[in-house]
């Protein structure tokens, strides 16, 4: 803390022993002061320092970490990620509360310009729920990543920054080519999937239709994960469930999918990973499917589970990430049947 500069003395009253530039009214033997400070500078650092509210609230606040949140949609636009003039969108609002109650700030952008830039690096970690090829304008019409901007994220995850994949996060970055008939979505690709997908862990292939959205049980893997302390297992909860594939062999899986019951093509397969963690070089990335429904951002078990995740991601929860996937899901890598072609 730089007590001098705050209090109007042009030096600062903390100065490192090491540094030959400080005002020599101090001077350092190993831990001890040679000079006592002046009674009139000794009241003016003790009464700013004791008070803290004399200082600015960017100082106070300087030590939080920050997320960046990224929603641009290439693809389909999610109710959840649209934002009204003078409105944030739903998962921004609810991202936001969980970092007032966690420490952590939050921004949020559309804009794929932001990986072009050194900026999004300060972030501890950024969080995706986004659709399509993001290196194309799409469909909400906001500028879009570049190739160099999508590597940089790559590399910067990689090198350890944080990434929090939510829902639609999983279709993204399809491995192409993607057709409009999405029948390469149900081909397993494994290490020739696209370089995002392995960072993320999975790929989406589909969902039900009818009907979209199904209630349904989660299998609790991991109770011991951030944010899913005191829950019973299993979870029962309505979304539109993701039918996902090519799950990174190193998951440590969270939550499975609990598909016995469940209606419609997508669901005839073994449970399978639902919600998981693994580490990317360096970076810690997790990924949930919940997410769809407007309703489940002021789902209590959805908040604290997404911000166990958050909390993970960015190094302020810890969690023992076992290589589990065969174990959890021992029918994971069953990729479910093509639906039956319209006439």
């Amino acid at each position: 803390m730089l007590l001098g500069d705050v209090a109007g003395d042009g030096c600062d009253l903390y100065c490192p022993k090491s540094d030959e530039s400080c005002d020599s009214n101090l001077s350092w033997k190993g831990n001890s002061m040679d000079h006592s400070l002046s009674r009139r500078r000794f009241l003016q650092a003790t009464a700013i320092a004791g008070a803290g509210l004399a200082l600015p609230k960017n100082l106070l606040a300087a030590g939080k970490k920050s997320v960046l949140i990224f929603t641009k949609s290439s693809g389909f636009e999610h109710d959840v990620v649209k934002v009204t003039p003078g409105h944030p969108s739903i998962l921004e609002q609810a991202v936001k509360t969980l970092g007032e109650q966690h420490g952590f700030e939050v921004t949020a952008t559309k804009d794929g310009r932001v990986f072009d830039s050194a900026d999004f690096k300060k972030h501890a970690a950024v969080l995706f729920y986004t659709t399509g090829d993001l290196t194309t304008i799409g469909t909400d019409g906001n500028p879009p990543m570049s190739p160099a901007g999508k590597q940089a994220l790559l590399d910067a995850v990689h090198g350890g920054l944080g990434f929090v994949g939510v829902h639609a996060a999983s279709d993204t970055f399809h491995t192409e080519p993607d057709t409009k008939d999405n029948s390469n979505r149900y081909i397993a690709h494994g290490e020739s999937s696209d370089p995002y997908l392995r960072m993320l862990g999975g790929e989406f292939i589909t969902h039900g239709s009818t009907p979209r959205l199904q209630a349904a049980n989660l299998i609790v893997k991991d109770a011991k994960f951030p944010g899913l302390e005191g829950v019973t297992s299993p979870v029962s909860l309505t979304e539109e469930w993701y039918s996902l594939k090519d799950f990174s062999p190193d998951l440590h899986v969270i939550l499975a999918l609990d598909t016995h019951g469940m209606t419609g093509e997508p669901y005839q397969r073994a449970a399978y990973p639902a919600t998981w963690a693994r580490m990317h070089g360096k970076g810690r990335v997790f990924y949930t499917a919940i997410g769809d429904r407007p309703e489940n951002w002021s789902n209590t078990f959805f908040l604290n589970l997404l911000g166990g995740g958050i909390r993970w991601s960015i190094g302020d929860a810890k969690a023992s990430l076992d290589k589990n996937l065969a174990q959890a899901t021992p029918g994971y890598a069953e990729i479910p049947p093509k639906p039956p072609a319209k006439a």
